[in-house]
């Protein structure tokens, strides 16, 4: 026998398919198939659109505690879906709901993605925010730099709150895209210590701040869930905010020299009933 002690016994978390924090994400998208809803009777088409109306009612029980739908401009989709809730089962009803629904034939998912919200590494402490204020040449004594301080005590816990349990704004058009931050021989963000990295985020989310008021970001984490590592959506009040920001973080070095994009799908906002009457889904 060995003389070892015995190895202490770490505790085992209960297993679950729920996060400790934040919610599961799916984004998906749908074409209409021309030729099987001319496969259906008028019947079918009207219990169809009934069905479908009623599985993406938000008001109803048993739906995603987040849950977003939108007509989708070019060939790649006609209608999207943004879902979030912290069971990934809840969600993924939804999509069965629609798959078993008489129009199920008719809406085939061509991209979906999925991911997880989360507290982005790079969003400053209540320390890391005094110290770069300090690095910037604030005086930890003066009242301004107190304040700033406090200010950001007191932001920082709606600001995390949004981030894995996002409210989604009033906003009427709603772009998606997946990214990853590349891993180049010669521009491998992987390779950069954390202090470079988060100094170069940092510059991106002052670019990003610009459009306050404007433009609303989620981004999500899918390692390990998905192709790519990040998905991007924005919220925008007008459809020319979406090419502004992109166009203009693009400029930042995180984006210029560290970044790479995946398709991207913009949508416009509407209720089940008008998506679908816009798709020419109607009996």
């Amino acid at each position: 026998m060995s003389g070892r002690p015995p190895m202490p016994s770490t505790p085992q978390e209960e297993p679950s398919i729920k996060l400790h924090e934040g919610w599961h994400c799916l984004h998906i998208y749908y074409q209409v198939n021309q030729r099987e809803l001319k496969n259906l009777s008028k019947k079918q088409c009207r219990r169809g659109i009934q069905q479908v109306i009623e599985i993406l009612n938000p008001e109803r029980a048993g739906v995603p505690e987040r849950m977003q739908v939108f007509a989708t401009s070019g060939h790649r989709a006609d209608l999207g879906l943004m879902l979030m809730d912290p069971d990934p089962l809840v969600i993924d009803t939804i999509c069965q709901e629609l798959r078993s629904s008489e129009l199920g034939t008719v809406l085939q998912p061509t991209y979906s993605f999925v991911s997880l919200t989360e507290i982005s590494e790079y969003v400053p402490t209540l320390e890391q925010f005094s110290e770069k204020l300090i690095r910037e040449g604030a005086n930890p004594e003066d009242d301004m730099f107190k304040a700033r301080v406090r200010g950001y005590e007191q932001r920082l816990p709606a600001m995390n709150k949004q981030r894995i349990y996002p409210e989604i704004p009033p906003y009427p058009v709603h772009c998606f895209y997946p990214m990853n931050k590349i891993r180049d021989p010669h521009a491998n963000w992987f390779d950069l210590p954390f202090s470079a990295r988060s100094e170069l985020m940092a510059e991106h989310a002052t670019s990003g701040i610009k459009f306050a008021g404007k433009v609303s970001q989620l981004i999500t984490a899918s390692t390990g869930f998905d192709d790519w590592e990040w998905g991007v959506t924005l919220w925008a009040r007008n459809p020319i905010h979406v090419k502004d920001i992109v166009y203009t973080m693009r400029f930042d070095k995180a984006s210029a020299r560290y970044a790479e994009f995946g398709p991207f799908y913009i949508g416009y906002v509407m209720s089940a009933a008008e998506v679908l009457k816009h798709v020419r889904i109607d009996a």
